[in-house]
């Protein structure tokens, strides 16, 4: 638990606009939020946390979740990499565990919003097979940026 709150807090640090929740909200969250939160994505034939690791470093991580409103859907969730690792590989194969998780639970279509103002997050989508919905929206934590919505049906 104390050490997917860690990674949390790392990637909210990182890049502040990446996600839809601000480092001070999530630091502020009680014991208890992260306990049912690492639970809901650890347990098996459910949902899944990757990480990507070196020895005991953890360079980057990822979430494959289940869709709550459309059976037969999943969501990547949550994709970071640590900077000094980036443009080095990680982001794709975190990328490819979720999309191998999709395909051995039978998932018909994986969607995920992605940071509009990230070339680079941006293109990793669109390597992977995912294209815009054409659904757009602002980022909850700073509404001057856009995030889109990507779907890549299996």
């Amino acid at each position: 638990m104390s050490l997917h709150r860690d990674l949390r807090l790392r990637a909210l640090r990182d890049a502040p606009d990446a996600f839809g929740e601000t480092f001070a909200d999530a630091a502020a969250r009680p014991t208890s939020y992260w306990e049912t939160l690492t639970r809901s994505v650890t347990e098996p034939e459910r949902q899944v946390m990757l990480l990507a690791c070196e020895d005991d470093d953890v360079l980057g991580s990822t979430y494959g979740l289940l869709d709550r409103e459309r059976s037969g859907t999943g969501r990547v969730g949550g994709m970071w990499v640590d900077p000094a690792w980036r443009r080095r590989g990680v982001g794709r194969a975190l990328l490819q565990g979720v999309l191998g998780w999709a395909r051995e639970r039978g998932l018909s279509c994986l969607g995920l919003w992605a940071p509009a103002h990230s070339p680079a997050a941006m293109a990793l989508y669109r390597q992977a097979g995912f294209q815009e919905t054409g659904t757009r929206r602002p980022l909850p934590t700073n509404p001057s940026l856009q995030i889109v919505e990507m779907e890549s049906q299996r």
